[in-house]
């Protein structure tokens, strides 16, 4: 075989290789991104509680296609609020860990800034990685890293200090 034709098989069988790499990659980061935080839809979200810390937990219930707050008398709710919080059902997960690899004080889950329940699944918002702008979320015995925009906020805008 002549030194040219040696070199070109080279070449092909290295494209190649980089290719097959590449398109296992796409692969990869589309199944990636197609993980959500709860295999729930946000339009199909009934009831909702949030829990801040220092302030009380709060209870919403969508009845006739509108949000409604559920403590004491029924009163309308903050329709894009709400949205913004069943929409934290479909955040995407950058990635997903066991609970068993984190000690909880650590990453804020002994005492989570935040618990949301949508339809009585439980999502507990802890710190704030160090990797990025992403906070830790535990759901059931797993934790996801997903990004901040996420983190409930209260209904007024204004949180007290939490407790040491």
């Amino acid at each position: 075989m002549k030194r040219a034709t040696r070199t070109r098989l080279s070449l092909l069988l290295g494209v190649s290789a980089l290719l097959a790499l590449t398109g296992w990659q796409l692969q990869r980061d589309q199944q990636h991104a197609k993980e959500t935080l709860l295999s729930i839809a946000p339009e199909a979200i009934t009831q909702i509680e949030l829990s801040l810390q220092g302030t009380p937990t709060e209870h919403y219930a969508k009845r006739d296609g509108h949000w409604w707050r559920t403590d004491g008398t029924p009163t309308r709710a903050d329709e894009g609020r709400l949205g913004e919080l069943t929409e934290i059902a479909a955040a995407s997960v950058l990635s997903w860990r066991p609970l068993s690899d984190f000690d909880p004080a650590k990453i804020g889950l002994t005492k989570p800034l935040a618990v949301l329940s949508l339809d009585g699944q439980r999502l507990e918002f802890g710190e704030v990685s160090v990797t990025g702008p992403q906070r830790y979320v535990r759901v059931g015995t797993r934790v996801a890293l997903v990004s901040m925009r996420y983190t409930p906020r209260p209904a007024t805008g204004l949180r007290k200090k939490p407790d040491a």
